[in-house]
């Protein structure tokens, strides 16, 4: 009895991991492949992406007529229309399902009735079309593979990394140092703006004390002043005439050579007697306490 009860657990556990609801009430319909690419029993059919039911049975014919008949087990509930179509479908990691591609007809399919079915590459499919394309390429990336390896192979190539690499560490020291400078007149431009406010406070001032210069220059007589300069500077021109001329005594000693001839004989005669009179003084001043002498 223990036997039996456990057979009878085992087949609802087995039916249950497969998906197979066996007390449920669910449509039977058949599907037509030419080729079923992975798929088994128990793969889950899909519509719009929800698990509707699951593949029960899959048959070959063997006598080469209709080709693998898949066996569908869906809700009851759901309206197939006709013309629906059933593609396989897999993704990458090889996982095969049943996709129900359904029309747009307004009559449904009844249990018992057949689906046609196709094969729907998707991603592998994608994959298989590049295939062509990227053998094509290899030799082209592999020729260019042995062009790079000979380029990185260039000692030049290694002395330009060097020289990079010394540049981005003066580049660095250099952002550094900039970094600091910023920090530096940061620090002081509070006092380089209090001196400039004191600068701009001074140069108000002067502002001020020119715009009073102008106010009083331009309250003074200039023209008074300016008639008054002319005259003194005709004055001038006139006392220049007079010089230049033979007018009045300073016009003749400067004009009248025969005056200054005159004037410097009688300078030289002046200095002569003053040369005479130093040497001989006795000729020109006599004192005596006992007499007068005769002059030798």
């Amino acid at each position: 009895m223990v036997a039996i009860v456990g057979i009878i657990v085992l087949f609802f556990g087995m039916s249950f991991l497969k998906g197979i609801h066996l007390f449920s009430n669910e449509n039977t319909y058949y599907v037509l492949f030419d080729r079923i690419d992975g798929m088994s029993t128990s793969c889950p059919v899909l519509a719009n992406g929800y698990k509707v039911g699951t593949v029960k049975d899959i048959e070959y014919d063997f006598k080469g007529e209709k080709g693998i008949i898949v066996e569908l087990d869906v809700e009851d509930e759901l309206k197939i229309p006709h013309g629906t179509t059933a593609a396989i479908s897999s993704d990458l990691l090889g996982n095969v399902k049943l996709n129900l591609i359904f029309s747009d007809e307004k009559t449904y399919l009844k249990s018992g009735d057949t689906i046609t079915g196709n094969y729907d590459e998707g991603a592998l499919g994608e994959v298989k079309e590049m295939v062509p394309t990227i053998q094509q390429l290899m030799p082209k990336v592999d020729s260019i593979l042995t062009s790079v390896n000979v380029i990185l192979a260039d000692p030049h190539i290694q002395g330009i990394l060097n020289n990079a690499y010394d540049v981005t560490g003066n580049l660095r020291s250099s952002t550094a140092e900039l970094t600091s400078l910023m920090g530096d007149m940061k620090t002081r431009m509070p006092a380089l703006f209090d001196k400039a406010g004191g600068v701009l406070d001074n140069t108000s001032q002067v502002m001020t004390n020119a715009e009073k210069v102008t106010g009083q220059l331009a309250q003074s007589d200039f023209q008074g002043t300016l008639a008054k300069l002319d005259e003194t500077v005709g004055q001038m021109q006139e006392l220049a005439q007079k010089l230049n001329s033979n007018q009045g005594s300073l016009g003749q000693l400067m004009n009248d050579n025969k005056l200054y001839e005159n004037l410097n004989a009688t300078m030289q005669q002046a200095d002569s007697l003053l040369m005479d009179l130093r040497e001989h003084p006795k000729r020109y001043v006599h004192f005596s306490l006992f007499g007068r002498k005769d002059k030798k």
